[in-house]
């Protein structure tokens, strides 16, 4: 019995997993949307498709009042063909304190202005960022039914960043989720674990992954960062193996985790960071 179970629990996971298509893609977290040849060559040799675009940041205004887009994106460049442009906004958890009646309507309407006003088509899904908690979940559920809701009319698909803490908690209403693999440590005892990615911060979430109701795609840090702690210049930057190592335990638990793939974020530096045969393992289905 507990075998059947655990088989039916597997195959309803994996089949879910499936609903996505299988796809590589990258986050661009910059505010203009400009593309050197290294950036360029990236996209086109580890195949490319996704680009998860940081549109504008949904930040609460200094008084308190109201949430108001901060830091929007310019586009200087756009997307080589073929690659799908995906609008990302991400949200402070603060905004999610309470409900605010037309912000979903507002949020949509914004990126639609820039999409004309940009010339940007082919759009077929918007993405939103927050780390919501347990005091702010059921106000952001609520405001994603709203942005569901507006987006009806077009069809998109609607998706949402998943961190580790919240795969304990109800799936939101979208159409899928994409599990953030990075900033899983507490960035105060950086002398003990990377806050960037360490598997041991990871290894108490896996039981949580093949039950959890939702279809996953998967985002792995390749950024570093840099902070100033006491006057000392400290850096944290991810090993190879160390990603390659938790990737392989998320997707020993659920397989499905292997179709589609994210790195975070776009820029040269990160690309010339790792070998090209690491990104060709991490994107590896």
């Amino acid at each position: 019995m507990l075998l059947t179970t655990l088989l039916i629990g597997c195959s309803r996971q994996q089949s879910q997993d499936e609903s996505l298509e299988q796809s590589n893609g990258v986050y661009y977290w910059r505010t203009d949307l400009r593309l050197d040849s290294t950036e360029r060559t990236f996209l086109q040799q580890h195949h490319i498709n996704k680009v998860y675009c940081r549109y504008f940041d949904v930040v609460m205004s200094d008084d308190g009042s109201e949430p108001i887009p901060n830091a929007t994106i310019t586009f200087t460049d756009t997307l080589p063909s073929g690659i799908e442009l995906i609008p990302t906004i991400y949200i402070t958890e603060d905004c999610m304190h309470q409900s605010h009646p037309d912000l979903a309507e507002k949020i949509v309407g914004r990126i639609l202005q820039m999409n004309e006003t940009n010339g940007i088509k082919g759009i077929h899904e918007i993405q939103i960022d927050c780390d919501y908690t347990s005091r702010s979940r059921q106000t952001y559920y609520n405001f994603l039914k709203a942005i569901k809701s507006q987006l009806s009319t077009f069809h998109y698909t609607l998706s949402t960043t998943i961190r580790l803490h919240q795969l304990s908690m109800p799936a939101p209403p979208v159409d899928y989720g994409v599990l953030m693999v990075y900033n899983t440590g507490d960035p105060r005892k950086w002398q003990e674990r990377n806050p960037i990615l360490d598997y041991r911060d990871v290894h108490p979430y896996l039981d949580k992954l093949p039950q959890y109701p939702l279809p996953l795609a998967t985002a792995y840090p390749v950024y570093q960062w840099i902070r100033n702690i006491q006057n000392v210049r400290v850096e944290h930057t991810v090993e190879a193996a160390e990603i390659l190592k938790v990737k392989k335990a998320l997707e020993k638990e659920r397989p499905g985790l292997s179709r589609a793939l994210i790195t975070y974020h776009l820029e040269k530096d990160n690309i010339n960071r790792y070998k090209t045969e690491t990104y060709e393992e991490i994107y590896h289905h």
